[in-house]
């Protein structure tokens, strides 16, 4: 009889494509594990019923028949803790949120790692028995697949979306912090929405943009005569949101006077309106949200410190646009398909040169600036494309795209301390002092300034696309020396593994 305690741990692999469940099946084979299939939701649900219970779960979210999610809530019904990965090539933030909330362990992205894959499987196997309750709210069926309006599928957006599925079962105090323009209200709204006081109100309220004297009275009501022009009672944002969300935002821009109050409903539940006696009970779960370094605002005792770990209990950070550029051309898709619903915009789709200056431009002002320059350029452009020319000026500067290449017939200037050295060998074509690749060769200390240099030279001779031939030769040489290894040559050149590997297939590079 053989030994229970080696037996190898049992994955089913639930997946309607022969492909993946064959391949997926490889992998983790590979590592031991005993592997069984199932073609269908129907089929995976019926195993899991049939007993034992597989150690873990990969479930396919879109499939014939009953869909992932439909599997997962049956197989959660028929075992509370059966740890499940679901597995999407949609990697959208309903996907996300609903994959969380239903009590998944984590999912993963088609096409798959191999090593994330494995390392999936290791940390599933090795967490604690117990998951969190399955939230019970059921949201309305919508196929639009970005209807929670935070649009990316970039490793950091994946975890900002993983979060907000967890959060949404409790009623914990969230801090979202990030920079201005970066969507920290949609996160905010999205977990009011599948919350459990999605029925209830939802009420935003801005600190920064209400003056000192008004904000008490804003937040917390007053009574008739209380103050100058207070000619009868009214009800604040608190009184209102009675069983719902409250969103604060630029919390750190509140006066101190108003976050000790902030602090009494935190801890007590319970407000007083300006002028008023009558103390009031309210049950608002509050969501806070600030582009300011708090922890530096308590040392500088600007900011409460018990007010600051009251709200600070979960934080979800929403990286800026800069940190996440594979989103660009996803926010970009969404915001022309908006406008085009309402009738803003014609413009449904942008060249790829247009598309290369915006995922090469920083955004300071983050989705907000990204949102206003799509709008601007569709309205202006001539036809249903976004060309090169429709993109603000600024934009195009920032990014290195203001102006034309070089021509053969008529070159730009030549750097001094180039033209010095052509001056000094002799006139005309043939002056050219040498190739970069002869300069890389003999100046090991070349900069990229020098580089530059030579380059433009080259090139006002013999015009040639010259990010690409910049692109190719820096990819070619990080991939040297790194030994051709994707992840860290991704890392060395700041882009996801997956964008480096599609740059590699679109230069046609081998490794």
């Amino acid at each position: 009889m053989p030994d229970l305690a080696t037996k190898p741990p049992t994955l089913l692999v639930i997946d309607d494509d022969a492909e993946v469940r064959y391949s997926l099946g490889r992998v983790l084979s590979s590592k031991k594990y005993q592997v069984v299939e199932a073609a269908s939701g129907e089929l995976g649900v019926a195993a899991v019923k049939k007993g034992p219970h597989p150690d873990l779960i990969f479930l396919d979210i879109r499939m014939s028949g009953m869909s992932g999610i439909e599997a997962l809530q049956h197989i959660r019904s028929v075992n509370p803790k059966q740890l499940v990965v679901l597995m999407t090539a949609f990697g959208t933030a309903q996907t996300a949120i609903e994959a969380m909330k239903y009590g998944a362990f984590d999912y993963i992205m088609k096409p798959f790692d191999p090593a994330k894959v494995l390392t999936i499987a290791e940390n599933a196997l090795k967490a604690h028995a117990d998951m969190r309750a399955v939230v019970d709210y059921k949201p309305t069926i919508n196929s639009d697949d970005y209807k929670e309006g935070i649009v990316g599928s970039s490793p950091v957006m994946q975890d900002v979306f993983k979060v907000i599925g967890q959060v949404t079962a409790s009623d914990v105090t969230v801090m979202i912090t990030g920079e201005s323009g970066t969507g920290k209200e949609l996160v905010a709204r999205s977990i009011w929405k599948h919350s459990h006081r999605a029925s209830k109100p939802f009420i935003a309220v801005n600190c920064a943009a209400i003056p000192d004297n008004l904000i008490e009275s804003e937040l917390f009501g007053h009574e008739k005569g209380s103050f100058t022009g207070a000619t009868g009672q009214r009800l604040g944002k608190f009184e209102l949101c009675d069983g719902g969300t409250i969103f604060l935002d630029e919390i750190g821009d509140m006066a101190l006077a108003t976050q000790t109050k902030i602090l009494r409903v935190l801890q007590q539940g319970e407000i007083q309106r300006v002028g008023g006696t009558e103390t009031i009970k309210v049950d608002v779960r509050i969501l806070a949200a600030t582009n300011k370094d708090l922890e530096e605002m308590v040392k500088a005792k600007t900011f409460r410190e018990d007010l600051y770990y009251r709200l600070n209990v979960v934080r979800i950070r929403m990286p800026a646009l800069r940190e996440r550029v594979d989103d660009v051309p996803q926010i970009v898709d969404f915001c022309l398909q908006n406008l085009v619903k309402q009738k803003k915009a014609r413009t449904s789709k942008v060249s790829p040169e247009a598309m290369s200056v915006l995922t090469r431009y920083r955004w300071p002002g983050n989705v907000r600036e990204l949102e206003n320059v799509i709008y601007r350029s569709a309205v202006i452009a001539q036809g249903d494309t976004i060309l090169l020319k429709d993109l603000p000026v600024e934009v195009r500067e920032a990014a290195g795209a203001g102006t034309p290449l070089p021509s053969a017939a008529a070159a730009a200037p030549v750097p001094s301390d180039v033209a010095r050295t052509a001056t000094a060998e002799s006139t005309g074509p043939a002056s050219i002092p040498g190739s970069l690749e002869a300069a890389i060769t003999t100046e090991p200390a070349l900069t990229v300034e020098r580089a530059l240099d030579f380059l433009h030279v080259e090139l006002s001779q013999r015009p040639e696309p010259i990010m690409e031939r910049l692109e190719r030769e820096m990819i070619v040489r990080v991939l040297t020396a790194t030994e051709g290894n994707l992840l860290k040559a991704s890392e060395k050149l700041g882009m996801t593994r997956a964008t480096l590997r599609k740059r590699v297939d679109e230069l046609g590079l081998k490794i």
